[in-house]
C-alpha cells in the first residue's frame, strides 16, 4: 500500500511539473536570443554590398592574375626558344631574371589576395560593430538577458531567434553600410 501511495505521490509530481518543462520550452530559460551572424552580415544590404564589392575587386584579381600568367608563359616559352642558340653562361641570367620576375609576381599578386581577405575581415568587423546597437535593441525588447551567436547554441526555442528581425532593422537604419565609417587600421608596431 504504502509503494502504491508512493507511486501515485511521484507520478502527480511529475505531472505538476511537465507544464513548468513544457513551458522552459517554449520561453528561452534566463532570457537568451541567438542570431546568425554569416546570415546577418550576407542577407542584409549591408553585407550584400560588401560582398558585390569585394566580388568585383577579385574578379579583377584573378583577371590580372591570367594576363600575367599568360605574359609569364609567353616569356618562358621565348627563354626556351633562345636557350639553343645560347651558351650557358649568357642563358644562366635570363633565367635567373626570369625566375626572380615570376617570384616577385608571385608575391605581389599574393600580397594582394590578402589584401582582399583583410578587407572583408574588416569590412565584417564594421557590421557587426554597426549592428550591436540594433543587437542590443531587440535584445531588450525581447525582454532577453544575453544574445549569443547560434553556432554556440546546442537547442533553442523557435521564438529566440532574432536574425530575420535583425537584418529587417539593419536594412532600415544603416541600408547598404555605405556611410558607415570603418576604424581606422591599427599602426603598425615593427
Amino acid at each position: 500500500m504504502r509503494r502504491a501511495l508512493s507511486l501515485i505521490y511521484i507520478t502527480l509530481v511529475l505531472l505538476c511539473a511537465a507544464p513548468a518543462f513544457a513551458q522552459d520550452q517554449v520561453q528561452p530559460a534566463g532570457g537568451i536570443v541567438v542570431f546568425d551572424s554569416d546570415r546577418l552580415f550576407f542577407e542584409s544590404d549591408f553585407g550584400q554590398r560588401v560582398t558585390r564589392d569585394i566580388e568585383a575587386t577579385g574578379n579583377e584579381l584573378v583577371a590580372e592574375n591570367r594576363r600575367i600568367e599568360a605574359e609569364l608563359a609567353s616569356a618562358e616559352q621565348d627563354l626556351t626558344e633562345r636557350r639553343a642558340s645560347m651558351t650557358p653562361e649568357a642563358f644562366r641570367p635570363l633565367a635567373d631574371a626570369f625566375d626572380t620576375r615570376v617570384q616577385a609576381s608571385r608575391q605581389e599578386q599574393a600580397a594582394k589576395s590578402r589584401a582582399l581577405n583583410a578587407l572583408l575581415a574588416q569590412q565584417r568587423e564594421t557590421f557587426l560593430r554597426a549592428a550591436t546597437p540594433i543587437l542590443r535593441e531587440l535584445m531588450v525588447e525581447s525582454g532577453a538577458a544575453v544574445v549569443l551567436e547560434n553556432r554556440t547554441v546546442f537547442f533553442s526555442a523557435p521564438g529566440s531567434d532574432i536574425t530575420n528581425a535583425a537584418i529587417e532593422r539593419l536594412n532600415q537604419q544603416l541600408g547598404d553600410g555605405s556611410a558607415v565609417e570603418a576604424p581606422a587600421p591599427e599602426a603598425s608596431q615593427d
